[in-house]
């Protein structure tokens, strides 16, 4: 069996329905960050829903404004002049993470009449919830952003909007806690904007989530500013929980009574997030044990680590406690795998990579896209 990535659209179709009633009870715009799930062939779903997207590239603008059908919300830490031609094209808004940036490029925006996106700046409020530093754009020294001090009481010409990205997975006491920051910082010029764009990772769709006191914050935001259009670009709250990543047992190693049960998908090539992050993904039917080896449980008859068929020497976690031993051929099944994971893969080592699946509401599986050896061969093309 080759592995899969399955994602099941009466799930998404769920995430979908609960962000469009958020966005339609507080009268802002949610849009979806291609950074976090750009499978495009489920596409005609998400325009059921949503009208626009977010981009911090050309690929991923030419993505919006091709495949997606309108112009994308478009930030990158830096420009390029000689791809900068299909940002203009692709992008409705263009938001520069520095003055140098703004100084560079205006005049190019400004060529495109009464075309030409909007113009934004992101900003830099100093203050993040983010733990994990990987993750944390507003550290000291953090390139993301323009702080309040580096502006001028009157924003420079052009410049209608403030971007601010500074949540990971986060609540919505972390967006109460961030407007309060940004109003503290830069609280003088939202009078001079026509938007305000808060980023990604506000986690509407996870479990527990207030989305009440979430639609309290924005209405209230909106009162007082009643000038501004607000727009969150969440990408993990759009594929939150939409679908698993299945695979299967190629192999079982012991080395000092620890079992690895080695897999035909990889930590580093397929769910490189864990590591980065890092967390224990949740496995289908079996338990998660991480202090498994302070109690002694790793030599367990039915606990494993779960290894990845490539080279690299971390690739593999560890541990889960499954119902009864494992032998080679059976699933292994790690749930929530579509969003950040299917956008984020590679081929090191030459991994075959996984399918990526649809279940339809029928319960009809579609497959979207098969990997071939000519798949990894062309990439050094």
């Amino acid at each position: 069996m080759q592995p899969y990535y399955l994602l099941q659209e009466s799930l998404l179709r769920r995430n979908l329905s609960l962000i469009r009633r958020i966005a339609d009870e507080a009268g802002v715009e949610f849009i979806l960050a291609y950074k976090a799930f750009a499978l495009w062939r489920t596409f005609p779903i998400f325009r059921e829903y949503i009208s626009h997207t977010t981009a911090s590239s050309p690929y991923e603008a030419r993505l919006a404004f091709e495949e997606f059908g309108t112009k994308a919300h478009t930030y990158s830490p830096a420009y390029e002049d000689d791809t900068f031609d299909t940002i203009l094209r692709c992008s409705s808004h263009i938001s520069f993470n520095s003055l140098t940036q703004y100084s560079h490029f205006v005049s190019k925006v400004k060529e495109q009449g009464p075309e030409a996106p909007s113009i934004g700046l992101r900003i830099n409020p100093e203050h993040s919830e983010i733990e994990t530093e990987l993750y944390n754009p507003c550290a000291p020294g953090s390139r993301f952003g323009v702080l309040a001090s580096q502006l001028p009481e009157q924003l420079p010409d052009g410049i209608e909007g403030f971007h601010c990205h500074c949540h990971c997975e986060s609540s919505a006491e972390a967006l109460q806690t961030t407007l309060g920051w940004i109003e503290r910082k830069f609280g003088k010029w939202l009078g001079q904007l026509k938007w305000l764009n808060l980023g990604g990772g506000h986690l509407v769709t996870r479990k527990g989530y207030n989305t009440t006191l979430l639609v309290s914050i924005l209405k209230d935001f909106k009162n007082k500013y009643p000038n501004l259009r607000i727009i969150l670009e969440p990408g993990s709250a759009f594929a939150w929980q939409t679908g698993p990543l299945v695979s299967q047992v190629v192999d079982i190693v012991e080395n000092h009574g620890i079992k690895t049960a080695i897999l035909n998908v990889s930590f580093t090539c397929h769910m490189p997030d864990c590591l980065e992050m890092p967390y224990h993904p949740a496995v289908r039917g079996a338990e998660t044990l991480e202090d498994a080896a302070e109690t002694g449980a790793a030599t367990e008859a039915s606990v494993y680590r779960l290894g990845g068929n490539s080279c690299l020497s971390g690739d593999y976690m560890g541990y889960w406690r499954f119902p009864n031993p494992l032998k080679v051929g059976d699933m292994v099944i790690f749930e929530d795998m579509i969003h950040y994971t299917t956008v984020k893969t590679n081929m090191f080592n030459g991994i075959h990579h996984p399918a990526l699946k649809i279940e339809k509401l029928d319960g009809s599986i579609q497959t979207l896209r098969e990997y071939h050896y000519e798949d990894y061969r062309d990439r050094m093309d």
